[in-house]
């Protein structure tokens, strides 16, 4: 059944300006901000308890409840931002689910090819004060950072991430079976660039899909003339996606299981309009969801992370609630 009055806010005392110190700017196209690219500083006292290994051919970050096999548990997939799962603060996220009894796999979505940290601005402290010439030459250095960071992403694409995917799924079928079957399945949480390939686990579809500026393209060029084009999905039980990127309103379409959504109020990255239009569809398509907008945060809020501002502390706790809330409720 839609849940068409879910969107909320956080809470009042979570309230601030718009503006974040130190966010992303606004950007335009198919890219990411520093938040997707970058880490916080790990929070004192905390430290990975999972470890690395193959599952599926797939490099995976795996962690555990400390009671199981023992004990039942369910299958988590987390899919990380453009980090990946050697980030600290990626796996200390992996494993707070685990200690809620979830067993948790995080796969590899980019080959060993994390993003490259280079897509921050260039402060305008260090542009103050500098010749005209200077100033050129920060703006075109800033600029060519931009171009890493598309060029990245062109090798990291949906043809490309979901058999990553798919290979995953089909080996913890097997050496988690129990978890799975006691699950009634696999659920998923994704974060910035994990966060659009939960909407696409949570489907069925096609591979014919639609870009980031919402024109359709060929699923896998690559693929050649013949490709299957059979429908497949959904692949998961139930997801949670936060700060989500590379978002199109079509990603929304042919949703078959429960989502919801941590958004970030007027985030560049996740465009109003977009989330608009994915909660009109979703309630077009009678899919329960659940939208929850927090304002006052930056993009990449809800990764574990050592901020010094309160309120954006309060909000990391409340969105990882709502994330877990919602999975363990489905």
């Amino acid at each position: 059944m839609a849940e068409e009055d879910v969107a909320t806010k956080a809470p009042e005392s979570d309230a601030q300006e718009t503006v974040v110190p130190g966010d992303t700017p606004a950007q335009t196209g198919p890219t990411m901000g520093e938040h997707c690219t970058s880490d916080r500083p790990t929070p004192a006292g905390l430290a990975p308890k999972g470890e690395l290994r193959k599952l599926g051919g797939v490099d995976v970050y795996l962690t555990k409840p400390e009671s199981y096999p023992t004990n039942p548990s369910k299958l988590l997939f987390l899919l990380s931002s453009g980090t990946g799962i050697k980030s600290t603060n990626n796996q200390i996220q992996a494993d707070k689910f685990a200690d809620e009894g979830f067993v948790v796999v995080m796969p590899d979505l980019f080959e060993g090819n994390p993003a490259p940290n280079s897509n921050s601005p260039v402060p305008d402290s260090e542009i103050q004060g500098t010749s005209f010439l200077d100033k050129i030459k920060l703006k075109a250095a800033e600029l060519a950072k931009s171009f890493v960071i598309d060029e990245w992403l062109a090798r990291h694409t949906e043809e490309k991430v979901m058999p990553i995917l798919e290979k995953v799924i089909e080996a913890c079928k097997g050496e988690f079976a129990d978890a799975v079957g006691n699950g009634g399945g696999i659920y998923a949480v994704g974060y910035c660039f994990g966060g659009r390939y939960i909407l696409l686990l949570a489907s069925e579809r096609g591979r014919v899909q639609t870009g980031w500026g919402g024109t359709q393209k060929p699923a896998d060029e690559e693929a050649g003339e013949g490709a299957n084009t059979t429908k497949k999905g959904p692949y998961i039980k139930a997801g949670a996606l936060a700060h989500a990127t590379l978002v199109s309103p079509d990603d929304f379409r042919g949703l078959k299981v429960p989502v919801t959504l941590v958004c970030v109020e007027s985030d560049p990255m996740f465009p109003d309009e977009v989330r608009e239009a994915g909660e009109k569809i979703m309630s077009t398509e009678n899919v329960e969801h659940e939208v929850s907008v927090y304002p006052g945060v930056p993009h990449g809020f809800a990764v574990i992370g050592d901020y010094d501002d309160a309120n954006i502390q309060d909000a990391q706790v409340t969105a990882f609630e709502q994330m877990l809330r919602w999975i363990k409720e489905h």
